[in-house]
C-alpha cells in the first residue's frame, strides 16, 4: 500500500529523469502527500493524430485517487488512490485506463506505518504505537522512484453547466504483494535481500516501481487489443517489482507525518534518537 510519499523535486529534474519535453510546470516540495492531492505524473503521447508517427512525454498535475468517467462525483477517487495489480485488468474503476492511460509517478519515497509487536513499550514507558518508516532509494541522489500509475479525465457536470473547467485528470499507483520476508531473509552479505526482507515485513503490499526498460513498456502510447494484452503487461510490470526495491532502503520517520498538516523535510529524518537508518 502506498498512501503517503514525498515528492520534493523541481519539475526540470523530472524533465531530465522521465525524458520529458520542457515544461513551465511548477511543482510545490511536499514531503507529506495523501490522497486527494495534486502530484505530478509523466505520460507519453503520440506527436499527432497519426498513431505511426513518434511519441514525446509530458509532466502533467493529476490528483491522487482515481476517478474514472463514469463517477457522479469525486469521492471515488479517495478510495481509489492505489490500484492492486492482481485485479487492475477486470475491476471497473481501472480496467479501461489500464488499456490506454498508464503514467509514471515520481517520488522521492513513501511512508508506511509498522505496528508494534503486541506487549511492546515505548520509550515513554507507555504501549507503544505504529512507527511510520521512509521507505526510499538507497542512492537518493540518482533519482526518484518512478511509480506505475494509471490515469482518467472526469467531467464535473455542475462545473460544465457553470462555465467553469469542468475537467478532472486523477492517478492512481499500482501495488503488488510484497516479498515474502522468510524467502528474502538476508544471509548478511547482500543488501538487496536485506531491502526485501525488511519490506516484507513492513507491510504486505508494495507499490510497484519502474526499472528503466519496464517504465519505457508501460508508457507507451496506444490502445491495447484487450483484457490478455493489458494482463500481460500488468504482469510484466509486476514481476520486476521486487527486484526494483532491492535498491531501496528504509529508515524510522517522524510519527507527526500522521498529519497531513505536518509538512517539511524534518518528517523524513524521524526523532533524532532515532534517525539511526535500518539499512
Amino acid at each position: 500500500m502506498c498512501g503517503r510519499y514525498v515528492m520534493a523535486r523541481a519539475s526540470a529534474d523530472l524533465v531530465a529523469g522521465g525524458g520529458a519535453e520542457p515544461t513551465r510546470l511548477e511543482l510545490t516540495p511536499n514531503w507529506n502527500i495523501a490522497p486527494t492531492a495534486r502530484v505530478p505524473i509523466l505520460v507519453e503521447l503520440f506527436d499527432g493524430q497519426d498513431a505511426g508517427g513518434g511519441t514525446h512525454r509530458e509532466l502533467h498535475l493529476a490528483r491522487w485517487g482515481l476517478v474514472p468517467p463514469w463517477a457522479t462525483d469525486l469521492s471515488v477517487g479517495s478510495r481509489a488512490f492505489n490500484a492492486r495489480s492482481e485485479t487492475v485488468v477486470s475491476k471497473p474503476t481501472f480496467r479501461s485506463a489500464v488499456r490506454s492511460r498508464r503514467c509514471a509517478v515520481p517520488a522521492d519515497g513513501y511512508y508506511e506505518w509498522r505496528s508494534p509487536e503486541p506487549g511492546a513499550i515505548g520509550p515513554d514507558g507507555r504501549a507503544a504505537r505504529k512507527q511510520p518508516w521512509y521507505v526510499h532509494p538507497a542512492a537518493e541522489e540518482a533519482g526518484p522512484i518512478w511509480f506505475a500509475g494509471l490515469y482518467e479525465w472526469w467531467k464535473d457536470a455542475e462545473a460544465d453547466a457553470s462555465g467553469h473547467d469542468a475537467w478532472v485528470l486523477s492517478t492512481t499507483i499500482l501495488t503488488t504483494a510484497a516479498p515474502d520476508p522468510a524467502a528474502d531473509e538476508p544471509d548478511g552479505h547482500d543488501e538487496g535481500d536485506t531491502a526485501l526482507a525488511e519490506l516484507g515485513r513492513l507491510h504486505d503490499r508494495l507499490p510497484i516501481g519502474l526499472d528503466t526498460a519496464t517504465m519505457e513498456a508501460w508508457l507507451a502510447p496506444g490502445r491495447l487489443s484487450g483484457a490478455d494484452e493489458a494482463a500481460a503487461l500488468v504482469e510484466r510490470v509486476r514481476a520486476q517489482a521486487h527486484e526494483t526495491a532491492r535498491g531501496w532502503r528504509m529508515r524510522p520517520a517522524d510519527p507527526a507525518v500522521g498529519n497531513v498538516r505536518n509538512n517539511g523535510p524534518q518528517l523524513i529524518r524521524g526523532p533524532r534518537e532515532r534517525q539511526e537508518p535500518l539499512l
